[in-house]
């Protein structure tokens, strides 16, 4: 059985810092590419970082709002996704979500929500003024 668990959310001042994880298991995490959305209150869930699967080089993808503030990872050996997030802004308030996928990764489906086969729970993302 596939799980993926987030952690690490939490409130924050903006300008502030919080590194998300996600522990998968149950599967051949290297083979899945994985992602993370979030959806802010009466807001659409939208990708936010996308992750190639692969071991030697993985590639990334950011929606344009968090390039240069968020950074997406992965450690294939603890089967586990990273978001770490600088700069938080209070736009940035949301419930966090990650996937894994292995259908087709590209540029534009990174951020599709139909191309992930498996969704965590979430994690709560609070940034005050």
């Amino acid at each position: 059985q596939v799980q993926l668990v987030e952690s690490g959310g939490g409130s924050v001042q903006a300008g502030g810092s919080l590194r998300l994880s996600c522990a998968a298991s149950g599967l051949v995490y290297s083979t899945y590419y994985m992602g993370w959305f979030r959806q802010a209150p009466g807001k659409e869930r939208e990708g936010v970082a996308g992750i190639s699967h692969g071991t030697t080089y993985t590639y990334t993808l950011y929606t344009d709002s968090v390039k240069g503030r968020f950074t997406i990872s992965r450690d294939n050996t603890k089967t586990t996704l990273y978001l770490q997030m600088n700069s938080l802004k209070p736009e940035d308030t949301a419930m966090y979500y990650c996937a894994a996928g292995n259908g087709y990764w590209s540029s534009v489906s990174w951020r599709t929500e139909s191309n992930y086969n498996y969704w965590g729970q979430g994690t709560q993302v609070t940034v005050s003024t």
